[in-house]
């Protein structure tokens, strides 16, 4: 077996539940707390709901198993970064790592950041509340930039976990297996108290509401379904620092991708058995409700510390993982130098997480994550289109390329990925026109910048 070309200053310490650990705890994040409601707004029927999450964990497990081929052929630092660059050319990597950087990865750690807050408010109101205004049309609608204490608080919560990560990719990896089991654990307690309560009905399964219905529905809620299993991705981005990278990646991402579907499906007929579709749609926190039904006040407060550890774990796993594409792209020259500089003791790339970790700081101050974060979606499954059909492209244009693991269903399973891509990015232009165009504007305003940094390289 040849052995994996090393990252220079990257260690390879993180073993396979480590690597399992950041598929789990970096896709189950808020968004099985809050996506249900919109995805029955849109299909209306309990079954159907089902259905959208069923295909919506197919979809991503068959991305898992294309991008399991890739990493196992290339355990390097940077994941699309370098499958795209090695299929398409570096400029379709620059790009990608561009849009990650300053938009797609700090836009979600400055949102799972504010969310952490938002649940914390539940137990301490004062966090929503502002104490300093800036008076400049900076703000929401051109109006003054106002500053709360919860935007404060999540500031340090990023801080915490950037300095985590900068002591070394031992700990942040540990924390992640840690907080990943607690995790899990509220998930699955959560899970059975509502199934095991007696206070639901069988009934509930087969309620209805008004909807869009139809194929446009179908897609609209998979969108909602796919942004919560968003992150499986992650851990490609860490392949210099997994031991045994052939075997453990390809293992991590089809196992991790494989149970959080069954995760969301056990909390989905949790929520259902207790609640119609009527009240689920009506619902911003559905897992609160079911609690709240069951267990009264205390209940809703426990969904809320469960919360709380679940975007923990995804906002470690985030800056973990993210953190290592801006490195790789200065390692090869097409970013800023110092960004490639690797801790001679620590072995962590300690400029790209303070990068990374200041970044998303402006960006939860500014409040402007999440329409950031809405612009890049419509690209990035662009990109992950892409890298699935990469899969089809190197086989062709590097057969020599070792691959100890080989995509199972192969060529069948890229190419359904590729076709749910498509549909996603279709479905997202047309119901979102203006934040899809907006989006590839950002993007492609990192054309100078390579232009720039591959005229450095010659």
């Amino acid at each position: 077996m040849p052995e994996p070309r090393q990252t220079p200053g990257l260690v390879r310490v993180l073993g396979a539940w480590s690597a399992v650990a950041v598929v789990v705890g970096t896709v189950i994040g808020s968004g099985i707390f809050l996506v249900p409601k919109a995805m029955t707004e849109k299909v209306g029927c309990v079954p159907a709901v089902f259905a959208v999450w069923v295909v919506g964990g197919l979809l991503s497990l068959f991305g898992a198993l294309s991008y399991a081929e890739l990493a196992g052929a290339m355990p390097r630092a940077g994941g699309e970064y370098v499958y795209l660059g090695e299929a398409y050319g570096p400029l379709w990597g620059f790009l990608y790592g561009w849009s990650l950087t300053f938009v797609a990865k700090s836009g979600s750690v400055a949102t799972l950041a504010t969310a952490f807050f938002y649940y914390l408010a539940n137990f301490c109101p004062k966090l929503e509340q502002p104490f300093y205004k800036v008076h400049l049309p900076i703000g929401p609608e051109g109006g003054p930039l106002e500053i709360r204490y919860g935007q404060v608080l999540a500031v340090g919560v990023i801080g915490l976990l950037a300095l985590v990560n900068y002591l070394g990719v031992r700990l942040g990896g540990g924390v992640q297996v840690t907080v990943t089991l607690v995790k899990v654990g509220l998930l699955a307690a959560i899970i059975a108290i509502g199934l095991g309560s007696g206070r639901g009905s069988l009934a509930n399964y087969h309620s209805t509401v008004p909807a869009i219905g139809g194929l446009t529905g179908f897609f609209a809620a998979l969108v909602a379904a796919l942004w919560a299993y968003d992150g499986w991705n992650n851990l490609g981005m860490l392949a210099s620092e997994i031991k045994q990278p052939q075997r453990n990646l390809p293992l991590a991402l089809t196992l991790g991708t494989a149970a959080v579907m069954v995760i969301y499906l056990a909390a989905n007929a949790a929520y259902f058995y207790i609640l119609p579709a009527s009240a689920v749609a009506s619902s911003n926190r559905v897992a609160a409700e079911m609690m709240r039904r069951v267990l009264g006040e205390h209940g809703a407060s426990a969904v809320s510390i469960a919360a709380m550890v679940s975007i923990f774990a995804a906002l470690n796993g985030s800056i973990l993982s993210a953190t290592r594409v801006p490195y790789a792209m200065a390692c090869d020259g097409f970013f800023f130098r110092a960004v490639g500089y690797v801790h001679p003791k620590r072995h962590t790339p300690a400029v790209s997480i303070l990068l990374l970790g200041v970044w998303a700081s402006l960006l939860v101050f500014s409040g402007r994550y999440e329409q950031l974060f809405t612009y890049v979606i419509f690209a990035s499954w662009i990109f992950y289109g892409m890298t699935a059909a990469a899969v089809v492209v190197l086989r062709r244009k590097r057969p020599d390329l070792y691959r100890p693991y080989r995509t199972i269903g192969y060529p069948i399973v890229p190419i359904l990925f590729v076709l749910g891509a498509s549909g996603v990015v279709v479905s997202t232009l047309l119901n979102s026109p203006r934040e899809s165009l907006l989006g590839l504007v950002l993007i492609l305003g990192g054309l100078p910048f390579f232009r720039y940094w591959q005229g450095q390289k010659k």
